[in-house]
């Protein structure tokens, strides 16, 4: 994965140039770790490559490199889905502009953390029927659960996945399904989970999710 930027590392990047430092202390994971970043007037150097500063960086907007130029990680196929940067370090979403996650609060990670923390996954196969951006699939996994089913119908949500730093990796232990929960639960076994994790988005994006048939 290459560096990702955001307004406030754009800014750490730019102000260290200016102030005529050779290199810069900085996160290019979205605070998952800190890198050490040579800067110049010209653009700054990460793992041998020279990278432009961007001539508009946005607030609100996370930048990955991709075809020689950063681009933002976003994608618009039936909706405009976003990965979104929070203060916390771990991002958010956005389909349409409304947020997935919770930010105002607590980092969306740490709520992952807790609401994980609720079904005890150890040795537990457990069901997440609303992947996202896997941050329940990271806490399961770090829980020590046997198993952890996941499933996403958005494939442009997998894709905002696959460019985030914070969400897990597929393994032996994690198996992600692209695929529409209500539909793909009629597939599962009877007995197959110890526990489901279902925190579906809100009402108008996902009405299914909450609907008595489902449930």
């Amino acid at each position: 994965m290459g560096p990702l930027l955001t307004l406030k590392v754009h800014e750490i990047l730019l102000a260290a140039a200016h102030d005529g430092a050779s290199a810069v202390e900085c996160s290019l994971d979205l605070d998952r770790s800190t890198t050490t970043v040579e800067v110049g007037n010209a653009g700054w150097i990460y793992q041998g490559q020279q990278f432009p500063y961007l001539k508009i960086c946005k607030d609100r907007t996370i930048y990955h490199w991709f075809d020689e130029t950063f681009r933002p990680i976003e994608r618009f196929t039936t909706s405009l889905i976003k990965l979104v940067p929070t203060k916390w370090g771990p991002p958010t979403f956005e389909i349409d502009g409304i947020k997935m996650l919770p930010t105002a609060q607590v980092s969306p990670y740490a709520d992952a953390k807790r609401k994980v923390g609720l079904i005890q996954p150890r040795g537990k196969v457990i069901l997440d029927t609303c992947g996202g951006l896997g941050y329940f699939a990271a806490w399961c996994l770090q829980g020590q659960a046997k198993q952890v089913l996941s499933y996403e119908k958005n494939p442009d949500v997998i894709w905002l996945r696959s460019l985030n730093p914070w969400s897990p990796e597929i393994d032996m232990g994690l198996t992600l399904t692209e695929g529409d929960i209500t539909e793909q639960i009629a597939l599962l076994p009877s007995q197959t989970v110890d526990a489901i994790l279902h925190d579906p988005p809100r009402f108008g994006i996902a009405g299914e999710l909450y609907s008595l048939n489902f449930l």
